[in-house]
């Protein structure tokens, strides 16, 4: 399974417009020499050691800190970062302002626009990596072939979530197994009169490009972000084009919520629960949301999860910051060495306890799941073994796809405006970053 990042620059739009002053922003110091990996239960008294987090991320780590404080007489501070997170954590990286740890989306985009070789300690060598299981451990957070993330939970994956119930009152039995079955489904839903997908355009629509990236799981597979990286092939070529005016397409077919120009993500998990859309098409932070609305067993009562792709049941992968960690170079070794520790604990000792506090499927092979992870969640793990990255994983830039989607559904955008201005922006960011062909 092909699954490393690109070693080729990649940033988000906000993070190469801020680094387009400087020349080569991922390259500097290179990799640091193999560093030390202290036992898990050094004594650390009088050492502090502070991790980043976001607000949805910032009790992720609670059972890890309890245990390696006991273990160690370390203190470790988890500290909030306001949203935007990534946006927030840059500035305060280029001030100088640097954490020991922090959560990081560990694509090799984000990986850059923190200047990695600069700024992150290397973690090639760390001990818990053979214990990872299958192909988790070379399918993120590696960047010119230096090792700068430590994966902790289970990658997100686009793909339809999916109301058990509705399925069955409908006489659907087996879940489609390509994109047009999936529409079959959706079409007969329809005439029955129940809604077929539930998505929001309002505000902050960053699940509308899932509907787009889904499309183009054969393409990702035969290389279309390499040639999108070269220059080769554009947005506004047949292939995304034309992914972009199938969704523009379901959207005018009405296979979609009345209010999908207002509703937000708070209203999406409720109207999949209460059966009042069949499907959404989401990555695992969704699944977060379900959680919090219903237990284990209703659940996998009522909800159910596939891959969908074209042709079959791919699944398109997309690692968010929840899912990995970074530990900063600081310039104090003694500190540097314990938040080497600390993922030396997380990963080891402290693992089981850990997913079992996050009620979440187990990365390393020697620890189970623990029982009452939620069935649709283990079939999104799953499909982690076949998928193929998404365009903020193996595209040198990300451009704002989702916005100019949003603003399609608005009506303020043609489908065909929607890849011109995405074109347009992913050219100027791959100039700013010096990429060939731009």
């Amino acid at each position: 399974m092909k699954k490393r990042f690109p070693a080729a620059l990649a940033l988000t739009a906000t993070a190469a417009l801020a680094l387009a002053g400087c020349s080569d922003p991922g390259a500097g110091g290179g990799s640091s020499e193999p560093a030390t990996w202290p036992d898990q239960n050094a004594d650390l008294s009088g050492t502090t050691l502070t991790i980043w987090a976001a607000q949805n991320s910032n009790t992720v780590p609670d059972s890890v800190v309890a245990g390696f404080e006991e273990l160690t007489g370390a203190k470790v501070d988890v500290v909030t970062i306001p949203d935007p997170y990534e946006q927030s954590v840059q500035t305060k990286v280029a001030t100088g302002d640097k954490p020991d740890l922090a959560f990081w989306q560990p694509t090799a985009s984000q990986l850059t626009a923190l200047n990695a070789s600069e700024n992150l300690q290397s973690l090639d060598d760390a001990p818990w990596l053979g214990a990872y299981d299958g192909d988790l451990r070379d399918i993120t957070g590696i960047l010119d072939d230096t090792r700068y993330a430590a994966l902790i939970t289970t990658p997100a994956v686009e793909g339809v979530y999916y109301n058990k119930d509705v399925f069955a009152a409908a006489g659907i039995t087996e879940t489609p197994a390509s994109w047009d079955e999936l529409l079959t489904v959706a079409r007969q839903l329809k005439s029955e009169g129940t809604t077929p997908f539930f998505d929001f355009g309002g505000g902050t629509p960053w699940a509308t490009q899932w509907w787009v990236q889904v499309q183009l799981a054969d393409a990702a597979q035969d290389g279309l972000w390499d040639r999108v990286n070269s220059g080769e092939e554009k947005f506004t070529d047949e292939t995304i084009q034309g992914a972009i005016d199938t969704y523009d397409g379901l959207i005018g077919e009405g296979l979609f919520n009345d209010n999908l120009k207002t509703a937000t993500f708070e209203d999406q998990g409720p109207a999949l629960l209460a059966g009042d859309a069949a499907m959404a098409v989401q990555v695992n932070s969704f699944f977060g949301q379900l959680q919090s609305l219903a237990d284990t067993a209703e659940l996998d009562e009522k909800i159910g999860f596939f891959p969908i792709s074209p042709t079959g049941n791919v699944g398109t992968f997309i690692p968010d910051q929840s899912n990995a960690l970074v530990a900063f170079k600081t310039g104090d070794a003694t500190r540097e060495a314990a938040a080497r520790q600390l993922l030396s604990y997380w990963l080891g000792d402290g693992y089981a306890d850990f997913v079992e506090a996050q009620s979440t499927v187990s990365l390393q092979s020697d620890v189970p799941t623990p029982d009452g992870v939620p069935q649709a969640l283990l079939d999104a793990s799953a499909s982690l073994s076949d998928s193929v990255g998404s365009m903020q994983a193996l595209a040198i830039v990300n451009p704002d796809l989702y916005l100019n989607l949003g603003d399609m559904i608005q009506g303020t955008k043609t489908p065909t405006e929607v890849a011109e201005a995405t074109q347009a922006q992913f050219a100027e960011l791959a100039k700013a970053i010096g990429a060939a062909g731009f």
